[in-house]
């Protein structure tokens, strides 16, 4: 009973590890450079012989599968910060632009205020 709980709480611990994993390789986005995920192993429990091998097998691929997903957080984590970066980068452009425009167009109303100011000054004293 002690390896049915064993095995039972692997197989937990795996597929709440490997959630994030699985949901970024369902997204089309891959991280190449972390191998290829760990497949999952089936559960053989027509012996005992076969149901210890399976609690060993389900134990090799957690351990397989956290580092692997740990791989992936890492390189799905430094790619975002790089996007993140190009993104804000872009934004500062565009920030840029729109206050270059808000500030020669505020330059303009002022001195177009000032020259209607100065000819409604000439018209005003005869």
């Amino acid at each position: 009973m002690k390896s049915g709980r064993l095995l039972a709480c692997a197989a937990v611990l795996c597929l709440t590890g490997a959630f994030s994993t699985a949901r970024a390789a369902d997204a089309g986005w891959s991280a190449p450079a972390c191998g290829k995920e760990p497949a999952a192993p089936a559960v053989d429990s027509s012996s005992v012989a076969k149901y210890n091998a399976s609690v060993d097998a389900v134990t090799a691929y957690e351990k397989a599968a956290r580092t692997y997903n740990a791989c992936v957080t890492t390189a799905a984590a430094r790619e975002q910060a790089a996007i993140s970066a190009q993104a804000k980068a872009r934004i500062d452009q565009v920030q840029q632009g729109s206050v270059a425009v808000q500030q020669r167009i505020s330059g303009h109303f002022t001195k177009l205020t000032a020259d209607l100011k100065a000819g409604a000054a000439r018209f005003s004293h005869p």
